[in-house]
């Protein structure tokens, strides 16, 4: 997988080399089960996409298949809940795994690299309509965020999400069953900070409570299109 995810992104011109010339971070959420018997490839790709600096790479679990056997273990009703919203905004009412959502609005099959490496080259090709800066005083992150859209501009949420950069499952029962699988950047939590109209430049404060690392994503409201991102480092 990790030759062939190379490949792919070198061939779409995706080098680190290229990639690092620019500030604006993909998001890309993988929604995917360990009772998922084809998610694995799938989260064996998102774990290559982790380790780009210009990409903000989250593994979201669902519960809709813990009824074959085997209950997701960092699985939550509130990341379904988030594809299906996803699904809505995309005027679809099915959800499956493993899906990617790129940018907030391109959904793909998880485990095609080809699909996923052209839909980040696009992404990579247009600038972010919000610049957010991260700052650190002492224990407390400061989050800055400003846009030159042109009103009326979207309403917008501003969430902080944090993540565990890995883990490893020993899974016992269902489609996974006798499998060891690895997990990249497992979504544990995620929080809307505020709403923010555009006007004027959004701050906010942010003292973490752990060493769980965080990054921000500020979104059109209704699970509409990533316009910004930024790590706290």
């Amino acid at each position: 997988m990790r030759l062939i995810l190379s490949f792919v992104l070198a061939c779409a011109g995706l080098t680190p080399a290229a990639m690092a010339q620019a500030d604006d971070l993909v998001v890309v959420e993988l929604f995917t089960s360990q009772g998922c018997s084809s998610c694995p490839p799938a989260d064996a790709l998102l774990g290559e996409l982790a380790q780009r600096e210009d990409i903000i790479a989250l593994s979201l679990h669902v519960d809709y298949w813990d009824y074959i056997g085997w209950a997701d273990t960092f699985a939550t009703p509130e990341y379904t809940a988030r594809q299906h919203a996803y699904g809505r905004a995309a005027g679809s009412t099915v959800v499956y795994t493993p899906q990617m959502v790129i940018g907030g609005v391109d959904h793909v099959v998880g485990y095609r690299p080809m699909d996923v490496a052209d839909l980040i080259m696009a992404h990579r090709g247009q600038a972010d309509p919000v610049s957010v800066s991260v700052t650190r005083q002492d224990d407390v992150f400061v989050i800055r965020a400003e846009t030159d859209m042109a009103p009326p501009r979207p309403e917008m949420v501003v969430q902080l999400v944090g993540y565990s950069p890995y883990e490893e499952v020993d899974i016992r029962r269902g489609e996974n069953a006798g499998r060891v699988v690895s997990y990249h950047n497992v979504v544990t939590s995620w929080q809307v900070m505020d709403e923010w109209d555009g006007a004027g430049t959004f701050q906010s404060r942010v003292r973490p409570q752990s060493e769980t690392p965080l990054v921000v994503i500020i979104q059109s409201a209704g699970h509409g299109a990533i316009l910004g991102a930024a790590r706290l480092n």
